[in-house]
């Protein structure tokens, strides 16, 4: 007996509208993406700068008909930077606001904690801003991670600079959690290649403010190259400690110490600072004129000069864009991972990478480089690098 094409027509109609309806805040006319910053904590600029970049490109997409006819619908969520917060707000966005992705959640120990309650309900956790290996690591279908890790800035900037300076005593301030320990950790190998160890070793507690122990540590073991594990306060109070102190060591940070804070809050004295970095801050007076442009754009918006985290905002939704108008009009979390199997991004105008994706591959790319604080202005003073 033939099947009739009208019942294999029903039949297939039936079975994507049951593959559809599975595919939580995918709608005929709605993407719906979920994003936790930190927006009353200790990196409440960041987080703020994150979600205006990200606000700005899902505008733009909105402005041009959205994503195969589809809206995007951005909902963020504030962690205050604890961990125990960034859980509840996933669970949020997870449970009842239904997202389909979480992109550019901000934070380590945040990720960490939340990625769980994502996982659970198959939703992909997309470009946190946070360089820590376990964005990637161990392998998860559900993981995709867009920046050189912090350990791999360290293994491989470490013994650059300290060749370059001549340092003879390395040392290392660190914040004592995943973020910190990464920084440490990638130091350490680095130095390792060199045959070299740490001089000196102190830590500081996420949230503190006062660096004098730490800073008279340091000095009194006379280091001259301090590798901080430290983000924007704790990076201007610890270089600042230190020139009171009349303690002057080469001051090497990783990418989350590479924001325009450091320099419009910490003044003169953070003149000097090393940082690793891949897009550059984006200056109103920029050489390029994509990047004037832009950031003319987003100032005429927000009312406020644009950062290197508003780029990260704009370009990893700029990514995901790329790979859901990829996935096609039947948008679903394995259309997408397919997608993003064979996804190349091209460096973009603020000097990125290229980076590529793959079935086992979940780090876009590993490069870095170096940046220098002159006269309170990001400069570029190396090419990129990549960790073997």
């Amino acid at each position: 007996m033939k099947t009739k094409p009208t019942l294999i027509a029903a039949s297939l109609l039936l079975a994507s509208a049951t593959a559809f309806a599975q595919t939580q805040g995918v709608t005929k006319d709605e993407i719906v993406l979920g994003s936790i910053q930190d927006l009353s904590g200790p990196l409440a600029g960041f987080g703020k700068q994150v979600r205006f970049g990200m606000m700005l490109r899902v505008d733009e997409a909105n402005e041009q008909g959205g994503i195969n006819g589809r809206k995007i619908k951005l909902n963020v969520e504030d962690s205050g930077y604890e961990p125990r917060r960034a859980v509840l707000a996933a669970q949020k966005l997870v449970n009842q606001d239904k997202i389909f992705a979480m992109v550019g959640h901000i934070g380590t120990a945040q990720n960490m904690a939340a990625m769980p309650v994502q996982f659970q309900k198959n939703v992909i956790n997309f470009f946190p801003v946070t360089a820590a290996r376990e964005m990637y690591e161990p392998f998860h279908k559900l993981k995709y991670s867009f920046a050189a890790t912090y350990y791999d800035q360290m293994k491989a900037a470490v013994p650059l600079l300290v060749k370059e300076k001549g340092a003879k005593k390395v040392c290392t301030m660190y914040q004592d959690d995943e973020f910190g320990l990464e920084v440490f950790r990638g130091a350490e190998e680095g130095l390792k290649s060199m045959g070299m160890q740490f001089a000196e070793v102190t830590t500081f507690k996420r949230g503190a403010t006062d660096f004098a122990s730490q800073m008279q540590k340091l000095a009194s073991s006379q280091c001259d190259f301090v590798v901080l594990g430290t983000i924007i306060r704790e990076t201007i109070g610890g270089i600042a400690t230190a020139k009171r102190l009349g303690f002057n060591p080469t001051f090497l940070g990783s990418s989350a110490a590479y924001t325009d804070l450091i320099h419009k809050l910490g003044g003169p004295a953070m003149d000097g600072l090393y940082a690793t970095m891949t897009v550059q801050n984006p200056y109103l007076d920029a050489a390029s004129q994509p990047i004037r442009f832009w950031a003319n754009k987003y100032k005429t918006k927000f009312n406020e000069d644009p950062t290197v985290f508003s780029v990260y905002g704009y370009s990893l939704v700029d990514s995901f864009l790329r790979a859901a108008n990829k996935a096609g009009p039947n948008l679903t979390t394995d259309s997408f991972i397919k997608a993003m199997d064979t996804m190349v991004i091209p460096p973009d105008m603020f000097g990125s990478s290229e980076m590529t994706f793959g079935p086992q591959k979940r780090l876009g790319s590993n490069a870095t480089r170096l940046s220098q604080l002159e006269n309170a202005r990001w400069k570029v003073v190396s090419d990129y690098f990549k960790v073997n």
